[in-house]
Formats: structure tokens, C-alpha cells, sequence
């Protein structure tokens, strides 16, 4: 298994290595450690995301955080002053993770501002007079904007996994130092009850996991699939679903679990292959690779029960 290496977007893996310091693992097992491997959802049966039913990236980030034996002050709400003068207080004190934000208001980005810019995660640094300073894990260290449009996007209007603007996590300490291996062997319980679909937060009507998910969204590809869904799938579902998979794939065979491991590089390969026919409109070699998916998420639950006992 030849692991990969290259560029990906794992924002809020990134932003916690960074504000959490060198003596932490790597982004590529925080990201296993969140819990977004374990899973597939199909979010009010139209919006596809290779992350378990039920769960977000606040979530995930809460979860690495106790893994990891860290923890910090999250806060949330408020109006855009009390936001900023809260921002202002913990940046003066250290490093400060802020998201989700509206990736389509950050507008540093090239391309912006657009609408449908999903989730994003930063870490900032300081607020020098009128300007906030952060680290854009998108390609951006030391990306500058001023604080009113950092606040627009900060307030997350569009993110619906959110029930409070403003989310920020601060003054971070690590009460105990845990490796790698003991924080994954840690996390293995909540991989399969991601997988068995024991999601933590409510979803939107319709929403279906794993198998059925994959299943549903094959049935779209059938009849071919509509533009917007096309779009997200190939320039941000997929990268970062098969990224997620391979990462697993070589934890879990850090941790010896060989079965697990290959169950997840099969399934890395499978959502790596959707690109193509996503880009060239071969919807129905889409449907069949998503067939093949389908029952792999049990699998993987199967073997991980199987060679956790």
C-alpha cells in the first residue's frame, strides 16, 4: 500500500495541528481520529458527503480534541462586536481556531465572493488594528482581510450543521501527551458506531447513510446526475473522501488491524475512481462504481468488530 501524500482539504485537521504545536500527530491521523472516514450520508437525499450519517466537523474536532487528551474554550454566538471583541481577547493570547466560516465570503480567495462555498476552518492569529491575520489552510499562511468582511464570513449563515454563529475554539492545553497509535486505538469504538450509523445529531429529511446513501446517489447517476451535484463531487467530495479512506486504510494498518486496513484502501480506490467518469460525464460507469461502494461501509464494520475483539 503505497501511501498518498499530496495536497487535500483537510481544513479543520490542519487548523487543530497547528493551533495544538508540533508534539501532536500529524493532520493525516487527526483526521481519523474525527471520526470522518466511517461513513457515507446523503444529506436530504441530494447532497453527498463521504462522512458518517450524522456527524460534522464540530463534532470531529471535539472528538480528536479528547482523544488527544486536549481540550479548550469553545464559544459561540453573540453579535458581530461581541465576536470580534472576543477574537481580539484569546488571539492576543495565542492562537485562535475559527470556523466553520463561509469559504465563498473569504475573499482573499480567489474567485470570491460566490455562493455555495461550503465549510471552512482557520487559525488566527492576531488582529492588527482594522485587519485580522490567520493561517488559511487552503494555501494561504499569513492571509490578511479586514475585520468586517473576516466577521461576514465568520457568521456562517450558509452552514447548516451550525446553530450559533460565530464558533471559535481557544486557549488550548494538552493534559496529557498520547501517541498516535493510542489515540487511533481509542477512536476504533466510535469508527464502528459511525459505521453502524449511530449518528450524534439530527439530519435533514430525507438524509440517508451508508449503503442506501450510496445506493440513492447511484440511482441519480442512472438517469444522470445534476450540475450542481456534479460540481461538488469532483472539486471537493471525492478528493477529500478518498483522502479520508487511504489515511485510514494506513492507521488502521499501523495498528496491525491488516483486514480493516484493506477493506478501507478498497474503498479509498473505489471513491478515487469516481473522478473521471464524474469529469467526463460517464454516468453510468459512475452508478457502478457507487454499486460497488455501496456494501463496503459493513464490511469495514465487520472486519473492525472482527479484529477488535
Amino acid at each position: 500500500m503505497t501511501h498518498y501524500i499530496g495536497s487535500g482539504p483537510y481544513c479543520y485537521a490542519n487548523s487543530l495541528a497547528m493551533v495544538l504545536g508540533e508534539t501532536v500527530p500529524p493532520p493525516t491521523v487527526i483526521e481519523v481520529l474525527t471520526g470522518s472516514p466511517f461513513g457515507f450520508e446523503l444529506i436530504g437525499g441530494t447532497l453527498p458527503l463521504f462522512d458518517p450519517y450524522g456527524w460534522d466537523p464540530d463534532l470531529g474536532l471535539d472528538a480528536a480534541l479528547a482523544l488527544l487528551g486536549a481540550h479548550c474554550e469553545r464559544t459561540a454566538g453573540g453579535t458581530a462586536e461581541e465576536a470580534e471583541e472576543r477574537l481580539r481577547d484569546m488571539s492576543a493570547r495565542g492562537p485562535v481556531l475559527v470556523g466553520p466560516v463561509d469559504m465563498g465570503l473569504l475573499l482573499h480567495q480567489p474567485g470570491t465572493p460566490t455562493t455555495g462555498g461550503g465549510d471552512h476552518f482557520v487559525v488566527v492569529l492576531e488582529i492588527d488594528g482594522g485587519t485580522v491575520v490567520f493561517h488559511d489552510p487552503h494555501g494561504h499562511p499569513y492571509a490578511t482581510l479586514p475585520v468586517a468582511a473576516f466577521l461576514a464570513a465568520w457568521e456562517a449563515k450558509a452552514i447548516g450543521y451550525v446553530d450559533a454563529p460565530y464558533v471559535m475554539r481557544a486557549g488550548f492545553v494538552r493534559e496529557r501527551q498520547v501517541t498516535s497509535k493510542e489515540a487511533l486505538r481509542r477512536s476504533l469504538p466510535d469508527a464502528q458506531r459511525w459505521l453502524a450509523g449511530h449518528g450524534d445529531r439530527p439530519v435533514p429529511a430525507g438524509t440517508l447513510g451508508g449503503a442506501a446513501g450510496v445506493e440513492a446517489l447511484a440511482a441519480q447517476a442512472d438517469g444522470g446526475l445534476d450540475a450542481g451535484t456534479r460540481g461538488f463531487m469532483a472539486h471537493f467530495a471525492v478528493r477529500v473522501g478518498a483522502r479520508r479512506l487511504a489515511d485510514a486504510a494506513h492507521c488502521l494498518e499501523s495498528l496491525g488491524l491488516s483486514g480493516a486496513a484493506a477493506v478501507a484502501a478498497g474503498q479509498s480506490r473505489l471513491v478515487g475512481s469516481l473522478q473521471h467518469p464524474l469529469v467526463t460525464s460517464e454516468d453510468q460507469s459512475l452508478a457502478r462504481l457507487l454499486r460497488e461502494l455501496a456494501p463496503t461501509y459493513e464490511r469495514l464494520c465487520t472486519a473492525l468488530a472482527s479484529e477488535t475483539r
